[in-house]
């Protein structure tokens, strides 16, 4: 398995300094069963429907686009708050995901679980089924309000492909930017 993955990636290698296109992408799959993808996730864009402190009713729009040849689907996105002077609370229920932007909203898609991790206060959203190679999809979070304290908020992204053994690949960070109501 260790071998046919490297001669595949000195193939792929090869391929691209001679300028031939790689006829179908193949998924990184490690000698202990870890499955990542072969052409990471891209985060689009990070926006909020509403940008003052302490409005009810906003929704945060994490953007992010698999490339055609991503190798596997999109399994998972968790999304960190690592920066803002309050810790945002969210209404996990009321979650959504659908193909495209915010601005171009396209078919809604199924998620099969938004779960918060009480420790390092990570939320992750599960696709039922994984995302396709190829698509931009926008998840929908709605904070019980928005922050307090006005100043930029950082959302670090996460994307992991399908299996039981996925890569996370880290996709930087998503900034919103929240201003006093004067």
């Amino acid at each position: 398995m260790r071998l046919s993955f490297l001669f595949g990636s000195t193939l792929a290698v090869a391929a691209s300094i001679w300028g031939i296109a790689h006829p179908s992408a193949v998924a990184i799959r490690l000698a202990d069963g870890t499955v990542s993808f072969d052409k990471p996730p891209r985060l689009v864009n990070a926006s909020t429907t509403f940008e003052t402190v302490n409005v009810p009713g906003a929704t945060y729009y994490f953007t992010v686009s698999l490339p055609e040849n991503a190798g596997e689907p999109l399994q998972r996105i968790a999304i960190a708050q690592n920066q803002g002077f309050d810790d945002i609370r969210f209404q996990l229920k009321d979650s959504v995901a659908f193909e495209g932007t915010p601005e171009r909203k396209g078919e809604k898609l199924r998620l099969k679980a938004v779960t918060k991790d009480n420790k390092t206060g990570t939320i992750t959203v599960t696709f039922d089924p994984p995302v396709s190679p190829g698509k931009t999809v926008t998840i929908g979070l709605d904070p019980v309000r928005n922050p307090w304290t006005s100043g930029v908020y950082l959302f670090r992204v996460t994307a992991f492909p399908a299996g039981e053994k996925a890569y996370g690949l880290d996709l930087g960070v998503g900034r919103l930017h929240f201003y006093p109501s004067f």
